[in-house]
Order: C-alpha cells, then structure tokens, then sequence
C-alpha cells in the first residue's frame, strides 16, 4: 500500500507539471499538498504533518494537516499554538531540515521550508516520536522541494491571470472610448456624403466613411481580443502563419532591402488564427520599422514535445533598460505615431493562448522578442 500511494503522488505530480500551470486551480494545489501530507504520514515515526503554503488564486494563506493512523487530533488550543508560531525562533535555509522546540511536547518537531515569500514562511512541519533517519530527512527535503516547485507553478499561473485580467479590463476601457469617438465621426461623415451630393469631394467624404467601417471593424477584433473565452482555437501552421505576416510587410521588407532568414521546418499550433497572427504582425513589423537598410530579421523556432519557442531578432538599435521594464505596459511607444497597445495585445494573446513573451537585447545590436507556445499533442 504504501508503495502505491508513493505512485499515486508521484504520477499526479509529474500529470499537473506536465500539463503546465494553466491547468491549475486552488484544488490542485490544496489536493496535491494533501497527497504529500498522507504521504509524510505514512512514514514512522512521523504522526503529525502540516502544510503552510500562500494561495495566489485565493491570495489567502493555507494550511493542509494530516495525521498518522490511530493518532488523535490535537486540541484547538494546541493547534492554535502551532498556527500561532510562537515556537517559530530562527528561520533556517530553504529547503533544509530543522529541529525545533514546542512548549509542552515531548515529541520532536521538525520544520522544511518551501518559500519564504511575501515575508510569509510556507513550510513543511512534521512531529515524530523519535528523530528521523538520515534517509527519511532526504525524504521529506525531496517532498518539500517537489512542493516548493508546485506552489511556485501555482504562483506563476496566479501572476498570469492577473496580467490577463488587467489587460482585459485595458482592452475594453480603451476600445469603447475608441468606439464612442468613432461612432461620432462616422455620424459626421455620413453628413458630409449627403451635403456633398453631386460634388467632387463626396468621393472622399466616402472614403472616410469606409475607413470608418474598417476601424470599427478593427475595433470589434480589438474588444474580442480582451475576452479569452472568445477564441476560435484550430490547427494552423507555424511557418505558413509567419509567412502570411511578412506577405503584408513586403513593401516595407523591399524598400528597406531586408533579408528575412526563416527556417524550413514548421510544426503545427492550436491557435486563434486571426489573433496569433496579429502578435506576428506585431512583432515583424516593428522588427521591420526598426531594421537597418540591408538589415536581417531571424525567425527560428525549437520544437519541443508539448511546446514550440519562438525568436525573432532584428538589427536595430535594440532596446533600453526601460523599454525592456515598459515594453509590454500600454500605451509606451518608441515608434513615432505608435499607439503603445500592439505589444500589449500580443501579449495578452499568447497569455490567453496558456503561452509566454518576453523581450531581450542581443549582445552585437538588435532586439530578440521570444514567445512559447503549446503545441498541439495529437499531431507529430
């Protein structure tokens, strides 16, 4: 039994990691301490085994206790103690093994911690009926570690919602301020086509009303991108989808002379066609804004077994110390007449699509804007 139930965690740890955080939820994590837990006691002589760890999707502190077979529950007041850490006098290494003293306790505790985070400790405690072994200390270090790693896999995933939630709220505030503004000109416009009858300028009255359509239009992709529950997930492939995006840049690809380097091999994504296509028009394009005449963009990728990286460099004038801190933040520009939103919403694009973005400053010159992606697993 005991053998099994070392299996049983063990496949459920090696199940969410592979998954990848955005899987994960407060049960996970809360079901995954408790394995551990029942796991510490069922090793004698460990009869006692509390977890302490901070929830970033709840944003509260939790604890998860266990006890050995036939071991009676402590009293409120004992557990009170023990959540109190009163006895909590030194704060030794992450990730190591301490020895610790509790009032009126002839058993021995011991203390592991995981994190020290937000100037909270998450732990391991365990009370034995005499001291471990050296084997079993390794044993409970290796489950604090495999623990340590989740809770920041928990972390993580809670940092990315709340990106994908602030740049949500974003989207929507900047696109129906955008959109009563439009709504507006396009009202004028309409009224100029109609005064203009029958004169040479009603031609261009029109065109600005069409053009008012197209940024509606636009507007409407710009809103839906702030809702993740509205993506139209297919398989698309990787090298065609790049290609399409730098089809629509070739004027500027021609009339600057740039050489594109773009591998031949490609893989297949479950992508929002429409929406990752606009992060590569994004991304290529201030590659292109920003390169030298005769100047080279580098596309590659490194296809792993569940996920692809992606990399395309340029040899401009690379980046700041502050635009690698503002890069992503709306409304920052370095591009005259830029918005500030294109690195935004790609950003929350590929949050949205469970994926990751970074910017980075080559070491001759250049700037390298790297992204991963998950790939599809049902297809080689």
């Amino acid at each position: 039994m005991q053998k099994a139930s070392e299996a049983m965690t063990l496949g459920f740890s090696v199940q969410k990691l592979d998954n990848g955080s955005n899987y994960l939820s407060s049960l996970d994590v809360q079901s995954f301490c408790q394995l551990e837990s029942e796991q510490l006691t069922s090793k004698y002589p460990i009869f006692f085994a509390r977890i302490v760890y901070h929830d970033s999707l709840l944003r509260a502190n939790q604890e998860v206790i266990n006890y050995g077979e036939d071991q009676v529950p402590f009293s409120p007041k004992t557990l009170a103690y023990l959540r109190s850490e009163a006895w909590l006098t030194d704060f030794p290494p992450v990730l190591t093994l301490q020895e610790f003293k509790l009032k009126d306790f002839s058993s021995i505790c011991y203390i592991c911690p995981i994190s020290y985070r937000n100037q909270k400790t998450e732990y391991i405690q365990i009370i034995t009926h005499e001291r471990l072994s050296s084997s079993l200390q390794l044993y409970v270090k290796r489950s604090a570690m495999l623990l340590s790693k989740y809770v920041d896999i928990s972390w993580d995933y809670g940092r990315q919602k709340t990106e994908i939630k602030l740049l949500e709220d974003i989207l929507h505030r900047v696109g129906h301020q955008l959109r009563n503004s439009l709504g507006l000109i396009g009202l004028y416009a309409h009224n100029l086509c109609l005064g203009l009858e029958d004169s040479p300028w009603q031609e261009q009255a029109t065109i600005i009303g069409e053009s008012i359509q197209d940024l509606d239009t636009n507007l409407n992709e710009l809103i839906d991108c702030g809702q993740s529950a509205k993506l139209r997930v297919t398989l698309q492939d990787l090298r065609s989808l790049v290609v399409e995006s730098l089809t629509n840049l070739q004027p500027l690809i021609n009339q600057k002379k740039l050489k594109i380097l773009i591998p031949d091999t490609s893989t297949i994504l479950k992508i929002d066609k429409l929406q990752m296509k606009q992060v590569f028009d994004n991304i290529l394009s201030n590659a292109a804004h920003f390169s030298p005449n005769s100047g080279t963009i580098t596309c590659s990728w490194q296809i792993f077994q569940d996920e692809v990286l992606i990399k395309i460099s340029d040899q401009g004038p690379g980046l700041s110390q502050e635009d690698l801190q503002k890069i992503f933040t709306p409304f920052y520009s370095r591009r005259k007449g830029g918005t500030g939103l294109g690195l935004t919403i790609a950003k929350k694009i590929v949050l949205d699509h469970q994926g990751s973005i970074w910017a980075q400053v080559l070491s001759e010159s250049g700037a390298q804007f790297s992204m991963i992606l998950p790939r599809s697993r049902s297809v080689n």
